[in-house]
């Protein structure tokens, strides 16, 4: 969840202004300049300058040497911190609307918008554990917001995962491992299918004609995780996985993912230390990637801190695992197949109490990440860089010149104050009572 206050920001100077200005606001179609405390996926620039040149960022640097470049009548000094666009690779919803319950591309687009006016420019709309014939729909509910180019892809979360850790997933609807069905559904995604969750240990999901394999051929990757296995079972899911990718020339990252580090996996015990130490040391040596929930509800900020420290930034991914209920009041909500009631803020099933998804946005995961003590840097890189690498686009994920004009400024406690996606700016969320922040 969000963590109230300031963020500590290093170096702080005075300023003459709180907020950064487009500085020829009133001259449709030229470039925009912002400035702020700039983070680039190299260093932070104290007092930076970022110029939107239409759909592309156009220029990058210090302010002192912005007018060297071209790039004169600058905005006054600011306060503000300028990031790239946000990225989120798991995302049930949010604005009253979950993806997994969307029966029609316009009320999942509600999920989307919602994200988007908090920062979150690129997101992987998610499903959950349901029927062939829903997940049939819903993937074509889904992938019609791809191919207008609302969401960068689908994620599948199940249903070839394990009952034992299930977590928020329905047990009732969880299947054998079945690579046909894989196919059905990536044919629908028309290539918008980027990952989609397994349990390495179940008998179809890993080896040659299983659903790994499945997933390589269709170009998606596979995400471990909602699994009970082994340390060694593990280790050997995650070679084939790395194999098949290798062979098949992957268009995305080249590296698997692992679904929610900690949550709905057979917790790290030093006599019986199951999957946990396998995905950790795979992510060290850059062969994974780890999503992380750091909204202080999943996993503890000290903790979300230590994993930085062990395996760095560019093997993280920071996710909201957001439902419905993001930007919510408390109350009653949906997740698939399962009722679910969220009381301060925190989302469970309302018939067992398992956590049952997120209820923040990626920036409020940014905040609370940085708050437990992770640098700025560290974050972003998390947040953004990283997950854009997963997906293999090199257009979002990063303020760098040549990349897509896709900017969030906030306010120095990373509060939201503008959101730029594709040069354009995005319209702010709507105003709800006792909304969640």
């Amino acid at each position: 969840m969000s963590v109230e206050g300031s963020v500590p920001v290093e170096g702080s100077v005075p300023v003459e202004s709180p907020l950064p200005v487009a500085s020829p606001a009133c001259t449709p179609g030229a470039p925009v300049l912002l400035r702020g405390r700039v983070v680039t996926p190299t260093e932070v620039i104290e007092d930076g300058v970022v110029v939107l040149d239409g759909a592309l960022i156009a220029w990058v640097g210090p302010a002192a040497e912005a007018a060297t470049a071209g790039w004169t009548d600058l905005p006054a000094r600011s306060a503000a911190i300028v990031l790239p666009g946000l990225v989120d690779l798991h995302t049930h919803g949010g604005g009253g609307v979950g993806y997994p319950e969307a029966t029609t591309p316009e009320e999942a687009l509600v999920a989307v918008r919602e994200h988007r006016a908090h920062g979150t420019t690129t997101l992987v709309a998610s499903l959950v554990t349901a029927s062939p014939e829903t997940l049939r729909q819903r993937v074509g509910v889904l992938t019609a917001l791809a191919d207008a180019g609302e969401i960068a892809g689908i994620h599948l979360e199940g249903p070839f995962v394990s009952t034992v850790r299930c977590g928020a997933q329905d047990p009732h609807l969880i299947q054998r491992p079945d690579p046909d069905l894989v196919r059905e559904l990536a044919a629908i995604a028309h290539g918008f299918l980027v990952t989609m969750t397994v349990a390495p240990e179940l008998p179809g999901n890993v080896g040659d004609g299983g659903v790994v394999d499945a997933l390589v051929s269709v170009g998606a990757l596979p995400s471990f995780g909602h699994s009970d296995a082994s340390r060694e079972t593990t280790m050997e899911a995650l070679a084939d996985g790395r194999a098949r990718i290798s062979a098949a020339a992957q268009p995305r990252s080249g590296r698997a993912t692992v679904t929610h580090l900690f949550n709905a996996m057979r917790p790290l015990g030093h006599r019986d230390p199951g999957p946990i130490p396998a995905y950790l040391a795979a992510a060290a040596e850059g062969r994974e990637v780890v999503e992380l929930i750091g909204d202080g509800t999943h996993v503890d900020p000290g903790l979300v801190r230590d994993v930085f420290s062990l395996v760095g930034a560019r093997n993280i991914a920071l996710v909201t695992d957001a439902m419905a209920a993001a930007g919510m009041p408390d109350g009653a909500y949906r997740l698939g197949s399962q009722d679910v009631t969220v009381l301060d803020g925190v989302a469970r099933l309302t018939h067992g109490g398992a956590i049952a998804g997120g209820t923040a946005h990626l920036l409020d995961i940014v905040r609370t990440t940085v708050a437990g003590g992770v640098p700025l840097l560290d974050v972003v890189l998390a947040a953004a860089t990283t997950p854009a690498a997963v997906l293999g686009d090199r257009s979002v994920g990063a303020l760098e010149a040549g990349r897509r004009a896709d900017v969030l400024v906030t306010d120095a406690g990373l509060r939201p104050l503008q959101v730029w996606r594709r040069g354009e700016p995005v319209a702010a969320a709507p105003r709800r009572e006792h909304a969640l922040r």
